[in-house]
């Protein structure tokens, strides 16, 4: 039988009954499991719910489901933390299977340093893969110096680097920013809300912008030795191409300049330099060219949406000088 953790997972879906049921039942095989799960649903039928409150094998942890009030992969943890009642935050997707141990590898990496804020796994399906002559260049540029390795890391607008799987490292690894696939998290580290709320829908880099808030205070490391297979699924979020071209753009530019600080027109042009690779490897990748034109035209409405937030964010700015002056006028 499984021994509990303090920990409350924090699940948010829509429409996944089935993917959820596979990660709830590599779940129930885990030698520890936590207290609680939280789930938040925004599906269109009662197929979850139902998972939710069926009998699931092995599995200990107590099911606390409700209903999303928005949806959106950001919105629904926001919500899912309201109910969440451990110290440890297990943020996790609808759609992972947990190799045997995971769970417990994650928590004796978290309680092996009082000053590790976050912890993530490994994802076998998903590896940092040593840079080609033409990506190590860039990642030198943008990094402003040559490393080793950049797995980890969060290079220079915000480009962040999966962890890396050598055999060589040692079972708990230092990195720069966790994802939320499978992710412990102490609850102190957190920020209040999880998310602000201009991650919506999608929310790409919504993880890189939590991660980088905790890692100002906190230490981040990759628990390497514990494993899951993302069973990553299809879905309507992911077919527009051009509403995640423009998303990727909008949000990467918000933790380049309001979580890293990086706003020089040094970081304007690395920012520039990132999205041309990406198109240029869009081109010249198999088939890739079929969704240029809507990359493209996403591409485009970002950058209208980063002038007119950076506009804005200026005028604010002086707004608030001149009223300073005025008031250290008065009382002059």
């Amino acid at each position: 039988m499984a021994n509990i953790l303090p920990i409350s997972a924090v699940i948010p879906t829509r429409n996944r009954s089935q993917p959820l049921a596979r990660t709830l039942q590599s779940l129930s095989q885990q030698s520890l499991q936590p207290v609680e799960i939280v789930v938040v649903d925004g599906s269109s039928d009662d197929s979850t719910q139902n998972l939710c409150q069926s009998e699931i094998p092995g599995l200990r942890t107590k099911i606390k489901y409700y209903r999303a009030s928005e949806i959106g992969a950001a919105t629904q943890r926001n919500q899912a933390m309201i109910y969440a009642s451990q110290n440890v935050i297990w943020l996790m997707d609808d759609d992972i299977l947990l190799e045997p141990e995971c769970l417990a590898r994650l928590w004796a990496a978290l309680q092996s340093d009082p000053l590790i804020g976050g912890v993530n796994t490994m994802i076998t399906n998903q590896r940092y893969l040593p840079p080609g002559q033409i990506s190590r260049r860039l990642f030198h540029f943008l990094h402003g110096r040559s490393e080793n390795s950049y797995a980890g890391k969060c290079i220079g607008p915000a480009l962040n680097l999966l962890p890396e799987d050598n055999p060589n490292l040692p079972e708990i690894v230092p990195v720069e920013w966790l994802n939320t696939t499978c992710t412990l998290y102490r609850k102190e580290a957190l920020p209040e809300p999880l998310f602000p709320d201009n991650f919506t829908g999608y929310s790409l880099m919504e993880d890189v912008a939590l991660s980088l808030m905790v890692g100002k205070q906190w230490k981040l490391v990759n628990a390497r030795t514990s494993r899951i297979f993302h069973d990553s699924q299809p879905g309507d979020h992911k077919n527009d191409m051009g509403f995640l071209a423009k998303m990727e753009l909008v949000n990467r530019h918000y933790v380049m300049t309001q979580i890293l600080g990086r706003v020089s027109l040094k970081d304007y042009f690395k920012l520039a330099i990132i999205e041309l690779f990406r198109i240029g490897a869009l081109i010249y990748s198999s088939g890739g060219w079929k969704s240029l034109p809507v990359t493209l035209v996403g591409k485009l409405l970002a950058v209208f949406e980063v002038i007119s937030s950076v506009n804005t964010f200026a005028s604010s700015k002086k707004l608030v000088d001149t009223n300073t002056i005025t008031d250290k006028e008065y009382h002059l």
